[in-house]
């Protein structure tokens, strides 16, 4: 390419860099470009905000000869000093390019970053604002190390260039921020049936997986004796015992109903595959249960319980609901199984029960506790709980 060539650049930019799907080879792409039309890059960093219930933004590093590395902004970035009095947040508020050469002392004391860049060598930087259609501002910055800076044209160029950038930005930031809202609220699995298509009432289809199904016991005395706030943490921490166990042992959580959880672990291959989803489900069973025992309950002095009742079905797994309003879940007999040993599991004082067909795949894992009537079920059900 010649100086000329950032035309090309806009243009590709332009159609949304439509053969380079991830963000990260996105933007090595654009300063392999940006070098090859004679800009001098060393170091170019790229800021979006995002929405995450755990990270505010984003952050992609390119530097010549090290490729693109990816981090994610957690939220306490911004009770940081160095990331409050940066470029980053001047840009943001501002909506304003910033200009700097590295080479004089009062530059180097406005920021922080100026001083460790300049210690590496950068001579000039450059911030500019990705103004995003709904008006939120994020930052581009470049730098080079070359000893007289970038010319005015390659500034000229770069600024050029920034526009059709924020576009291709915008999108890719779109679609993750779609990803992790249904990540949040649907589950990973849920949202990537979402994302795929099936979002038509009624759309379900027949899937073997274990059943879930968990609630605090004495929630309801909680409720009622404890500030609100005070009970709200101590749900998000009860679940903290228990989603992170489910989720690495290959489970989905479907849903939460105040204190109770529904979740499934999908055999992986129809039903051929049901004592190595029943050995995850039991296994992220037990982390749960530690997990719970270890929680600091000192405003509740019987300790924190939880109950638990694991189930092996069919269950209908798809979107259910009233409109435009629906929900992606899983019904079934076999839920209303899980729901009833569950109550079970209760009146028994045991923390986890299992049916039996859950157990008849770790059969040494379990002892039979009786035959128990459950409501909506014409016969009784025999029910299992751990040897102990």
């Amino acid at each position: 390419m010649s100086p000329c060539d950032t035309k090309i650049i806009i243009d590709w930019l332009t159609d949304g860099a439509r053969l380079t799907p991830r963000p990260e080879r996105v933007l090595a792409d654009l300063c392999d470009q940006l070098i090859e039309t004679g800009i001098p890059l060393w170091r170019v960093a790229v800021f979006v905000r995002t929405l995450h219930p755990e990270i505010m933004g984003r952050r992609f590093i390119w530097q010549q000869g090290a490729g693109v590395k990816v981090t994610d902004g957690l939220f306490d970035l911004l009770e940081r000093d160095q990331f409050v009095n940066s470029p980053f947040v001047a840009v943001i508020k501002s909506g304003r390019s910033i200009r700097r050469q590295l080479v004089g002392s009062e530059t180097l004391e406005e920021f922080s970053i100026f001083r460790e860049l300049r210690a590496e060598g950068a001579t000039d930087y450059l911030a500019t604002p990705l103004v995003f259609t709904d008006g939120s501002v994020h930052v581009a910055t470049w730098s080079t190390q070359k000893t007289t800076g970038f010319t005015d044209a390659q500034i000229a160029d770069i600024e050029a260039i920034v526009k059709p950038f924020a576009r291709v930005a915008e999108i890719r930031a779109l679609q993750r921020t779609a990803t992790n809202l249904l990540d949040t609220y649907v589950g990973h699995q849920a949202g990537e049936r979402i994302l795929a298509g099936r979002i038509r009432r009624g759309h379900t289809e027949a899937i073997h997986a274990v059943i879930w199904l968990s609630d605090m016991r004495g929630f309801t005395s909680l409720a009622d004796r404890l500030p609100s706030q005070v009970l709200v943490d101590l749900l998000n921490r009860y679940f903290d015992c228990q989603v992170p166990a489910i989720q690495a042992c290959g489970g989905e959580v479907l849903k939460f109903m105040g204190d109770g959880l529904l979740a499934i672990f999908p055999l992986t291959e129809g039903v051929g595959d049901a004592r190595e989803a029943c050995y995850r489900a039991l296994r992220a069973a037990r982390e749960a249960q530690v997990n719970v025992d270890a929680i600091d309950t000192a405003r509740n002095a019987g300790g924190l319980r939880f109950g638990l009742a694991l189930h092996l079905g069919e269950v209908l797994y798809g979107n259910i609901g009233s409109g435009n309003r629906l929900d992606f879940t899983c019904i079934g007999p076999a839920v209303n199984l899980a729901a009833r040993l569950e109550t079970v599991a209760a009146k028994l004082g045991r923390t986890l029960v299992a049916s039996a067909e859950f157990t008849s795949h770790l059969s040494d894992e379990f002892v039979p506790l009786g035959e128990f009537s459950v409501a909506g079920f014409a016969t009784p059900q025999l029910i299992f709980g751990l040897k102990d």
